[in-house]
């Protein structure tokens, strides 16, 4: 009896402390978050008619409309005067008509015989390639990198013109190498393809089978992405595998290009809008105190997804979860009947998936004082898993203090946190925009993931990869944590 008589006590002394946190009406507006209209945002965004959400195409087009009016129907303001909610900017985009063709051709001396390979198992198509057919012979360039200030060229000795390469994403130095930063101008898939074509290569097979928008259209590149059982077979009868050469190269810094002597032919339907436009998406929750609302929290997640190159992306986890995490958190705190006293910003993001355009386009172009923006909160793929996690807040208490109590009170999840660092590599996130432009920036995240990830793949559908649950825990942690930081 006693320890029941203690059990409740301790649960009615914690419910008084964080009612004293937090007053009553911030306190129902976290638990008016709910999983299941997080879901609908979801579903919604995940419809075959917003056509994977692409930046450029009509599908985003159509879904920023959509985001819109459910902004204005809560009363989430405009960032502009002219009551728009559209940061414009540049996006050319390639429509997909089908997902091509790729076969390997086996010719011995009377005949040529023909093995297809299948989408998207053992190849994905291009979501920028030019549109065409090419028939050539393969030869590997390692990592497709030409650096003459670092000695290092992997076209050097091999005659590539009117033939198709084979290379692999990156560069040979490692994430820890001492002089990576030296690697990362070359690492980006733009410049690899340029480099291809000033080789005079007639296409490219780029390893790894997932969409991957931010290769950059490029007239007269034709290109497929390739899985393990095509690198097989293009290395079949080689003394040297695929794996061996990349280590290799990575060890010695030295090129291993070579001829395979096999043929292939890669066929895409594409046309390419050099002129389109997209935009990042931004509504403000105004600040109710006088003198600090011109001070702003900014929190992000980006809008656009992997699009359709031949198949639907649905981009459920990646990332119609974080949207619709911070879509829940601006409805919430629209409708509080007394608004925190500084201005809270919703940034949804476009271009991301592209190479990060549209959270450069805005560090470029701020749409509020950036001496005034405390800080950055980016939500990426949160909505999978068991835990909940903010990094990068080990670098801000203020921040990480915030996070920590919303979590301790509320919402019971492990909670995991991080420094803030600048990637070495070439970054991948908008959080490292931000980091990298001078803001504060963190991320929420979620941790020990429960379903499958399927990252930039048909199969990221709402139903196989989203974890209701975490997801209404990370927006009432969010909510709650803003709500803190902007009356502080």
């Amino acid at each position: 009896m006693r320890s029941f008589v203690l059990l409740i006590f301790s649960f009615l002394f914690s419910f008084l402390v964080n009612a004293q946190s937090y007053p009553i009406e911030v306190i129902n507006a976290a638990h008016s978050i709910s999983s299941h209209t997080l879901m609908d945002y979801v579903n919604e965004m995940c419809l075959p008619k917003y056509e994977g959400r692409e930046a450029g195409s009509p599908g985003y087009d159509s879904v920023t409309h959509w985001l819109v009016a459910n902004l204005r129907q809560w009363g989430v303001k405009p960032f502009a005067e002219n009551d728009c909610y559209f940061q414009e900017f540049d996006q050319p985009y390639t429509q997909v008509f089908s997902p091509g063709e790729l076969e390997l051709l086996l010719i011995d001396k009377k005949d040529t015989l023909r093995k297809p390979y299948s989408f998207p198992k053992q190849f994905f198509p291009a979501s920028s390639s030019d549109s065409g057919e090419v028939e050539a012979e393969v030869v590997f360039v390692g990592y497709g990198i030409t650096a003459p200030e670092l000695g290092y060229d992997d076209y050097k000795g091999v005659d590539v013109k009117g033939k198709i390469v084979v290379f692999c994403s990156e560069s040979p130095a490692k994430r820890d190498d001492p002089d990576v930063e030296k690697w990362v101008p070359y690492s980006m898939h733009a410049i690899k393809f340029a480099n291809a074509l000033q080789q005079g290569a007639a296409g490219v097979l780029y390893v790894g089978t997932m969409a991957n928008p931010s290769v950059k259209y490029q007239k007269g590149m034709i290109y497929a992405h390739i899985g393990e059982e095509v690198l097989n077979d293009l290395f079949f009868g080689n003394k040297k595998k695929y794996e061996g050469l990349i280590a290799q190269i990575q060890q010695s810094r030295k090129p291993v290009s070579m001829p395979l002597d096999k043929k292939v032919r890669i066929k895409t339907e594409t046309l390419h809008f050099p002129n389109n436009k997209t935009a990042n998406i931004i509504g403000v929750v105004e600040g109710s105190d006088p003198d600090l609302k011109d001070e702003v929290i900014l929190i992000g997640a980006h809008l656009d997804g992997q699009g359709n190159p031949g198949i639907l992306l649905p981009g459920a986890l990646d990332n119609a979860s974080g949207v619709a995490n911070i879509m829940e958190v601006a409805r919430a705190m629209a409708h509080l009947p007394e608004k925190p006293k500084r201005s809270v910003a919703f940034i949804f993001i476009g271009a991301e998936e592209s190479g990060l355009i549209g959270s450069n386009y805005f560090v470029e172009n701020p749409t509020f004082d950036k001496e005034k923006t405390l800080c950055f909160i980016n939500l990426d793929m949160v909505g999978n898993g068991a835990g909940l996690a903010l990094w990068g807040g080990e670098s801000y208490p203020e921040i990480l203090e915030a996070f920590a109590k919303a979590n301790d009170n509320f919402t019971h999840r492990s909670f995991n946190t991080s420094v803030s660092r600048l990637p070495r590599t070439r970054p991948r996130t908008d959080a490292a925009v931000f980091l990298k432009a001078g803001y504060k920036a963190v991320s929420v995240g979620t941790t020990k993931s429960l379903k499958p990830i399927n990252y930039h793949q048909p199969d990221d559908k709402p139903d196989i990869t989203i974890t209701p649950d975490i997801m209404e825990d990370a927006s009432r942690m969010l909510f709650l944590a803003v709500w803190d930081l902007a009356n502080r």
